[in-house]
């Protein structure tokens, strides 16, 4: 729960009292690889914060073709947040690409600790306020960037996943073809 600790201490300083109470709300899992978090339909309950692993969040077509919206890796949130917040059916899935463990807890908690610690609602509207920017991002660069512009700027970014992703996954992200991928690496 270390992490966790220091997760939160980014943003805002709580006191060990604070801390044990908080921890109280979140449970650990082991995640396995090919192990899925959410399944499209599922009710979703819990969102999820990443201590270590990779993860994407997909949905599939009605061809069947993936399309990933996000990788979650440490310190990373995820869930289908519209499911989670509005208590719809999920429309994505989140899979486990590298075996590691999160925290997973309820929207329940999340509201009961918001209004308990007024340090705990803030960190929760920056973390989803972070995380918003970042969507809007992707969507940005996939709609007005070359190909060749995206594929440099998810290696900037994220040159580790670079390495360990097979090209399939990051053609998927990227919205290319693995063809094309090829052709982006070789340059």
């Amino acid at each position: 729960m270390e992490k966790l600790r220091r997760h939160i201490e980014e943003i805002t300083t709580v006191t060990d009292e604070e801390f044990a109470y908080i921890q109280t709300f979140f449970t650990k899992k082991r995640v396995l690889k090919n192990q899925f978090l959410i399944h499209e339909g599922d009710e979703v309950k819990y969102e999820f914060l990443v201590l270590s692993g990779l993860y994407k969040v997909f949905f599939l077509d009605e061809q069947g073709k993936e399309f990933i919206i996000q990788f979650a890796k440490e310190n990373w949130w995820m869930s289908d947040y519209q499911s989670f917040f509005q208590e719809k059916k999920a429309g994505v899935f989140i899979e486990c690409i590298e075996a590691g463990e999160v925290l997973f807890s309820t929207l329940d908690t999340r509201e009961k600790l918001s209004h308990e610690f007024h340090k705990m609602e803030h960190f929760f509207r920056v973390k989803l306020t972070n995380g918003y920017v970042a969507l809007q991002q992707r969507i940005k660069l996939l709609l007005s960037n070359t190909p060749q512009e995206r594929f440099e700027a998810f290696a900037t970014s994220y040159p580790d996943l670079i390495l360990k992703l097979p090209k399939k996954i990051i053609a998927e992200y990227l919205g290319v073809s693995r063809e094309t991928l090829s052709r982006l690496y070789s340059k």
